[in-house]
C-alpha cells in the first residue's frame, strides 16, 4: 500500500436529493472503506439545500462529494464549497452546471467541433412528430432528460408510438427533454483522471440498453478492454474524451460516454459525467484498475487533487462608508 498523503480528516458526501440517491450511498460508503483503508478519518454525511449540516463538521481538510444528478453535480454545491473556502474533488461550479445540461454541453460540442448526435429538445405541451429523416434524428430515436444520470427515464424509441408513450409519460415531470439521433455501435467510455484518459472501455449489455439495471443491478453486462476496432478509430476516441474533458473545464476526473457509428467508423460524444459513479459495478474505477490504480489509491489520488487546487478562502471586503 503506497502512502501518498499524511492522515487526514475527509468529509465524503452522499445520498442527496437526486434519483440517483441510492447510486451515491452506493459510491459513498466505497469511498468512505477505502479512505480509511488508506488512514484516513473519514466523516460520512448525507446533505441537501435545506440540511448543510454536514459542511459544518469539524476538522475537514477537504471534502468528497460522492453525489450525482440534482444538487450535488450541477454546480449548486460546488457553488457553496467555494463560498466556503473549502477543498473539494471534482469540477468547479460551472463546469459541473456546463456538464449536466446536456442541451448547454451539446452546443459548446457545437462551438468546439466535437461530433456528437443530432438533437433536439422536445418542451411539454408542444411535441410535435418533427424528428424525421429530414431533421437529421429520425428513428430510432433516444429520448431522455436534459439534466439526469444513470439512464434514468432514458429510452431508445423504435417508432413514433413509443416516442409519444415515452413523452406522455415523462413531459409532465420534466418540462422539457432532449431527443437525439440513435447511434448503432459500439459503446465506449473513457474515464479521465487528472487530464489522463485511462483504459477505454467497451460497454456490452446483456439487454438491448445500458439502463439503469444494467449499469447497478444486473451483473451479466460485459466491460470489454480488449476492443475489436481499429487503433485509429480507438485512438480518436481517446482524443474526443480529452477534448470534451478540456472544452467542459472539468478537473480531478470525469467519465466521458461515447459512441461509435458501425457504418462510418465515426465516434461520436453523448455526454461527459463530472462526478462518476464509484460503486461495485462503475466504470471508472473498473478502468483505473485496469491501468494498476487500485481503487484506494485512486480514492487518495483525488483527494490530494482536491488539496492542490483548492481556492483561496473567501476573503470579505468591509463595507466603505458612504460619503
Amino acid at each position: 500500500m503506497t502512502a501518498f498523503l499524511k492522515p487526514l480528516n475527509i468529509t465524503v458526501l452522499a445520498g442527496g436529493i437526486s434519483k440517483e440517491r441510492e447510486v451515491s450511498l452506493a459510491s459513498g460508503s466505497q469511498i468512505s472503506a477505502a479512505l480509511r483503508w488508506r488512514g484516513h478519518t473519514v466523516f460520512q454525511a448525507d446533505i441537501s439545500p435545506e440540511n448543510l449540516a454536514a459542511l459544518d463538521h469539524r476538522p475537514c481538510d477537504l471534502v468528497f462529494p460522492a453525489l450525482h444528478g440534482t444538487f450535488g453535480e450541477d454546480g449548486q454545491l460546488q457553488e457553496i464549497l467555494e463560498s466556503r473556502g473549502m477543498a473539494y474533488v471534482g469540477s468547479g461550479p460551472a463546469a459541473a452546471k456546463l456538464a449536466m445540461d446536456k442541451v448547454a454541453a451539446k452546443s459548446v460540442f457545437a462551438e468546439k467541433c466535437i461530433a456528437t448526435p443530432n438533437w433536439q429538445v422536445v418542451s411539454n405541451g408542444k411535441f410535435k412528430d418533427s424528428w424525421t429523416p429530414r431533421s437529421g434524428i429520425g428513428y430510432p430515436c433516444v429520448i431522455k432528460p436534459i439534466a439526469d444520470g444513470s439512464s434514468v427515464a432514458c429510452r431508445i424509441c423504435a417508432n413514433i408510438s413509443d416516442a409519444r408513450a415515452h413523452l406522455s409519460e415523462f413531459l409532465p415531470q420534466y418540462g422539457a427533454m432532449l431527443v437525439e439521433k440513435f447511434i448503432s455501435g459500439p459503446e465506449l467510455t473513457v474515464g479521465i483522471v487528472d487530464g489522463t484518459a485511462l483504459p477505454i472501455i467497451q460497454i456490452r449489455p446483456a439487454a438491448a440498453f445500458y439502463d439503469y439495471q444494467a449499469k447497478y443491478t444486473r451483473d451479466d453486462t460485459e466491460y470489454v478492454f480488449d476492443i475489436a476496432l481499429p487503433e485509429a478509430v480507438l485512438h480518436k476516441v481517446r482524443q474526443m474524451a480529452l477534448d470534451t474533458y478540456t472544452c467542459l473545464g472539468s478537473r480531478h476526473l470525469a467519465r466521458v460516454d461515447i459512441m461509435v457509428d458501425q457504418a462510418t467508423m465515426e465516434p461520436m460524444v453523448l455526454e461527459l459525467n463530472s462526478l462518476p459513479g464509484f460503486t461495485s459495478h462503475s466504470l471508472v474505477p473498473k478502468a483505473a484498475a485496469r491501468a494498476g490504480i487500485a481503487f484506494d489509491e485512486l480514492c487518495e489520488r483525488l483527494s490530494a487533487m482536491a488539496l492542490r487546487d483548492q481556492s483561496p478562502v473567501p476573503v470579505r471586503t468591509p463595507a466603505q462608508p458612504h460619503t
